[in-house]
């Protein structure tokens, strides 16, 4: 070091100031595991250790990275080649399970279209440069913007990684960080902080009698798939819970259910309130949990009332409500379309305080870990970002923006925009793995290694039973050498702005291996020296972090639910829907989730619109023709696919096809709903309102096959026997 270190600044590079900080404050930190383990660590494969085996594979703990859940895996390496990955089975999260996004993750980095070298914008084109070249003119160009200009665009981050893009931004002055997911909860997050005073409240479908899910795809594209479906294989175990899906089109989830119950996208709030109403006046809640003006709302929306608005019959809604009052605890979950809509804050309000009248905060929805560490704790991300980076682009208040794990190009709806105006930011630096969209679009492109050839952490927003740290380190060489990883680029651009800080680690597995360690004393480890809690945390892939359960302040007030309101124009409520596999569009690069067909449409490599056979009979559609779907802002061309477990007054078009870039696997196929959508946000949150936008359909005079696993309902021209009588099944399959 050039000179002496501040121990505030050290432990803040680290990740472990504030509350953590004070508590490591008496601790000798370590010394010793800094640039000579550094280098010695990643040794090439040409020479293997003695202990590999030619043909035996060795597995090695690492955290998926595929979607924002943060699961334990083990990966399987032979010869010094990654195979195969399954769960870590001490993994809190996914407890040894993995979904098929994780078994992709492998093909993610055999990925031929991946980016192998820096490059850089000349004429209207991107060519291949040196990173001497390229960190020359990152630094030229953030030396030349001032702090309130440049920003960060990400999807959510944790760990480190968030650490060392907090402490970039303090080394350049940068004042924006937009975190942007498709898929997220921020709604949720808004209304548990608000009535429950933690924003990170676990569900706990495991611990519930009933689940009443409207319209929550729990066990498909959620935030931790494979945590809930755990939880659901527990609450289907022993004494069999009931799951109830009301929702306006079928999902994976859905397909589960006990009873599912089509209902108008958008009404899910009246529903609720509906609910509330009838368990009232049954007296079998206690109506003093509530503030007297939502009692006075709920009041307000009878049975009847919420059966006009829901289109879900009377009858429908008593039956709910009586299995809510006869089966206790219960939960009652919303979905992406709650979230997204204009009232999307009041409709999930009214959701929790069903859930509070029922009497399911602390039972089956449990509070949130106090993470002492709180600058490694997860930075969720959503679409009001998206909106507020979208205005500053339009603004013309960007100089410099770096994205990392974001495609807003892709993501972003015409309506607000952003395409049109992107390209007047003077420079766009795009962190990738892959040629996205947004990547084609920059002005500077560095090649960002894979998940499985980086080192980094991660803190789950729901770990479950435990909250942990992920270690995810590398299970082989550099496929490339001239891609990085990104906490080593990040290290290499904060050495230049902070030599005293960051110059001793010769790299971001030095760094990391420090910051590990400084952490031993907030951990539940029973290792003592610093060696050993450093192997013991690759070897478990994860570090348990002490942290004490926070406690509820629960509190409720008045929502405003509107009436529903009928658009001639627009006759149709577009409903764009992520599912496993594909999930918001990050993995069409992958042919293994192309290939796998969607949970309930089984339609494979392309896109579809689902329509309700009596919705398709009015506009004289037929499977297999193609349509217009028209919004205010655009249109978009697909086939029909007629489906029942549809409401007749929506369709659904699923998310993650409809690439102009993104490699040969993506590039060219199906449509991105998202394009149609309408600028429009939730009055509370500012959140993109997705579920909001009303469409018409025109029929076109063409036609496409639909390719699908299984090809056909019908048997020669039969429909399928679906029923069987006890005595026939006894002649034709034994007794």
């Amino acid at each position: 070091m050039s000179g002496k270190l501040n121990r505030r600044e050290f432990l803040k590079a680290l990740g472990v100031s504030g509350a953590a900080g004070a508590t490591l404050a008496g601790c000798d930190l370590p010394s010793t595991i800094t640039l000579e383990e550094g280098k010695e660590e990643v040794v090439s494969y040409f020479m293997p250790e003695e202990y590999v085996v030619p043909g035996v594979g060795v597995w090695y703990a690492s955290t998926c990275t595929q979607c924002t859940a943060g699961c334990g895996i083990h990966g399987r390496v032979r010869e010094g080649r990654i195979l195969k990955v399954e769960g870590n089975p001490d993994a809190p999260v996914n407890a040894g399970k993995t979904c098929q996004m994780g078994q992709a993750g492998v093909q993610g980095h055999y990925n031929p279209d991946r980016i192998t070298s820096p490059m850089m914008r000349d004429g209207g084109g991107l060519v291949a440069i040196s990173w001497d070249k390229a960190e020359a003119m990152l630094t030229e160009k953030l030396a030349g913007a001032s702090g309130d200009r440049i920003a960060w665009v990400t999807g959510t981050v944790s760990g480190h990684q968030r650490v060392m893009i907090e402490n970039f931004m303090e080394a350049t002055g940068a004042k924006h960080h937009y975190v942007h997911e498709v898929v997220n909860n921020r709604v949720w997050e808004s209304v548990c902080q608000d009535m429950l005073g933690d924003a990170n409240a676990r569900l706990r479908i495991d611990k519930a009698d009933v689940v009443l899910s409207l319209g929550a795809d729990f066990m498909g594209a959620s935030s931790s798939p494979v945590l809930y479906a755990r939880q659901y294989a527990e609450f289907r175990r022993g004494k069999r819970g009931t799951l109830i899906q009301v929702e306006g089109k079928m999902t994976m989830t859905g397909g589960s259910a006990d009873l599912w119950v089509p209902i108008r996208p958008g009404t899910e709030g009246a529903l609720a309130l509906g609910l509330a109403n009838y368990l009232l006046r049954k007296g079998d809640v206690d109506g003093s949990v509530v503030s007297a003006e939502l009692r006075k709302r709920i009041d307000e929306f009878t049975v009847e009332r919420a059966a006009e608005i829901t289109g879900v019959s009377g009858d429908r809604i008593q039956r709910i409500g009586k299995v809510l009052r006869d089966r206790r605890p219960s939960l009652v979950i919303p979905g992406a379309a709650v979230q997204g809509q204009e009232f999307g804050y009041q409709a999930t309000a009214a959701i929790m305080a069903l859930n509070i009248l029922l009497g399911n905060v602390g039972k089956t929805i449990e509070p949130g870990f106090d993470v002492p560490l709180k600058q490694l704790q997860a930075k969720t991300g959503g679409t009001g970002d998206l909106v507020r980076f979208a205005e500053n682009v339009k603004n013309k208040q960007l100089d410099v923006v770096l994205f990392y794990g974001a495609n807003p190009v892709y993501t972003a709806p015409i309506a607000l925009g952003f395409r049109d105006f992107l390209g007047s930011v003077p420079f766009k630096v795009a962190l990738s793995t892959f040629p996205d969209e947004t990547v084609m679009q920059a002005d500077l492109v560095l090649p960002v290694a894979s998940a499985m050839e980086d080192w980094g952490t991660h803190m789950a927003v729901n770990s479950g039973e435990q909250p942990v740290l992920g270690v995810q380190q590398p299970l082989m060489e550099k496929l490339y050498a001239d891609t990085r990883g990104f906490g080593d680029i990040l290290l290499g651009m904060l050495k230049q702005k902070k030599p005293d800080t960051y110059g001793q680690y010769a790299d971001f597995y030095a760094y990391l291996s420090n910051a590990l360690v400084a952490m031993k004393d907030s951990s539940v480890s029973v290792q003592t020296t610093p060696k050993a809690f450093w192997e013991e945390a690759l070897q478990n892939g994860q570090v348990g972090v002490k942290a004490p359960v926070k406690k509820f302040a629960v509190k409720t007030f008045d929502v405003q639910i509107p009436d529903h309101q009928a658009d001639a124009e627009f006759p149709l409520a577009l409903m764009p829907t992520a599912r496993m596999g594909l999930f918001d569009g990050r993995h069409a690069n992958l042919p293994w989730l192309q290939e796998s067909p969607d949970q309930i449409a089984k339609v494979v490599w392309d896109s579809w619109a689902e329509l309700h056979p009596i919705t398709a009979a009015k506009y004289g559609i037929k499977e297999g023709d193609l349509i217009r779907i028209e919004s205010a802002n655009g249109a978009i061309t697909t086939t029909a696919y007629l489906f029942k477990g549809m409401h007749q007054e929506a369709i659904a078009v699923p998310l993650g096809q409809g690439h102009s870039d993104y490699g040969r696997y993506a590039r060219g196929r199906g449509v991105n709903p998202l394009t149609l959508l309408d600028a429009r946000v939730d009055a509370k949150t500012g959140e993109l309102a997705m579920y909001a936008t009303r469409v018409k359909i025109v029929r076109t005079d063409e036609t496409k096959d639909i390719v699908r696993l299984g090809a056909s309902d019908v048997q020669m021209g039969r429909g399928f026997v679906r029923t069987v009588s006890v005595d026939t099944l006894r002649r034709t399959e034994g007794a």
